[in-house]
């Protein structure tokens, strides 16, 4: 059986610390503490539907806003997505999901390419949802495109609860690193023409 695909990262700037551990061959298993109680349950439920075992500890100048500890813990989930996927060689590399969440339902295509692009339209109906802005769902995803060196679309179909919309980016974008990061028995080596991603 193969070893697990897994990473660990540490950072720590002057505005955060971040420690987390990433398994993509893990069972959904997580302990999440970001300081920000719905970033912790947007990644408790990214770890579920991705069958990634994920371990964050963050703790950051949250008596400004979640700004940063959001930014951070994204760039960190992106290194560990690199670092643990490695060369690339076997894996499917694209993933898609059109993902319903009660009312709302957002499409998620990506390509673990190497070459970072996120392109985003999802318009929020409000503002915040309890204490936490969603305008941090895109810069969490920017981070993480940016970190893991993945091309990354998001579209908002339709939807008017702006939780539900958060919910349904973040399982879209689990669904779809699920796929993307499986290895596909029948691929020999890296799945591109060019040979390297």
């Amino acid at each position: 059986m193969p070893e697990p695909r897994t990473a660990t990262i540490d950072r720590k700037t002057g505005e955060t610390d971040v420690s987390l551990s990433l398994n993509l061959d893990g069972s959904g298993d997580h302990q999440i503490a970001t300081g920000a109680g719905f970033l912790d349950h947007m990644l408790e439920l990214f770890a579920r539907h991705g069958l990634f075992d994920l371990t964050v500890k963050a703790t950051g100048d949250t008596h400004v806003d979640f700004h940063h500890t959001t930014e951070d813990v994204g760039i960190c989930l992106g290194q560990a997505l690199k670092e643990a996927v490695g060369d690339k060689s076997g894996i499917v590399r694209y993933g898609s999901m059109a993902l319903p969440m009660e009312d709302a339902l957002v499409t998620v295509a990506l390509d673990l390419s190497g070459r970072p692009m996120l392109v985003w339209d999802v318009a929020f109906p409000a503002q915040k949802v309890g204490n936490f802005d969603t305008e941090l769902v895109r810069e969490f995803w920017q981070a993480v495109a940016n970190a893991a060196g993945l091309n990354l679309h998001c579209v908002l179909c339709h939807g008017v609860n702006a939780h539900h919309i958060a919910e349904a980016v973040f399982k879209g974008c689990s669904r779809s690193l699920r796929t993307a990061v499986t290895v596909d028995p029948r691929q020999t080596g890296v799945p591109s023409s060019k040979g390297v991603l």
